[in-house]
């Protein structure tokens, strides 16, 4: 005798099997990042409430930000599980050029940084341009970071993006020899 399933029947029970499969109980963990990343400038701690939860981390960056006249730009760029988390940038450029922020980050209501005149301060990233003097000439040093905050609350990212932006800031000077 041939029992006959409705076909519905048949296929809610195929997609909750499906479904049931695709999740064995376990959250996805934090991905390992290198003990020191992003010029030597971050430790793993300082990122992870931007790297979001994965298993695989690439890390695509030079190990330091020694820019030269010939050396101007310097990026890092953090994915977790092929998808963006992290970025920060260096630009050396001639010295006076005038700053225009753009509409990508005047559109985030930006702060200025409480601890340097030339810059901006939002929720998912901050930018900083440094008057520097170096050992032969001046120039300008652009710092920039823009990540996926969503390990923070709404109340921690600014100040979150403060702190990692200070950090960047005392290292590149003094990789770049700004104020030498």
């Amino acid at each position: 005798m041939h029992s006959r399933i409705p076909r519905a029947v048949v296929a809610a029970a195929a997609g909750t099997a499906l479904l049931a499969g695709c999740s064995d109980g376990k959250e996805s963990a934090a991905p390992e990042l290198p003990a020191s990343t992003c010029f030597g400038v971050f430790t793993p701690a300082e990122l992870a409430p931007f790297m979001g939860t994965g298993d695989k981390v690439r890390v695509d960056s030079p190990g330091d930000l020694r820019l030269t006249a010939s050396r101007t730009k310097a990026i890092c760029n953090i994915d977790v599980d092929g998808k963006p988390r992290l970025t920060a940038s260096a630009e050396r450029r001639p010295a006076g050029q005038e700053v225009t922020w753009g509409s990508e980050v005047e559109k985030h209501q930006p702060d200025a940084l409480p601890y340097a005149d030339n810059s901006r301060l939002w929720d998912s990233g901050a930018a900083v341009v440094l008057g520097c003097t170096g050992p032969t000439e001046s120039f300008d040093l652009t710092l920039f970071i823009d990540a996926v905050p969503d390990g923070l609350t709404q109340e921690e990212r600014r100040p979150a993006f403060a702190a990692l932006m200070k950090k960047f800031m005392e290292s590149a000077r003094q990789q770049t020899g700004c104020g030498a």
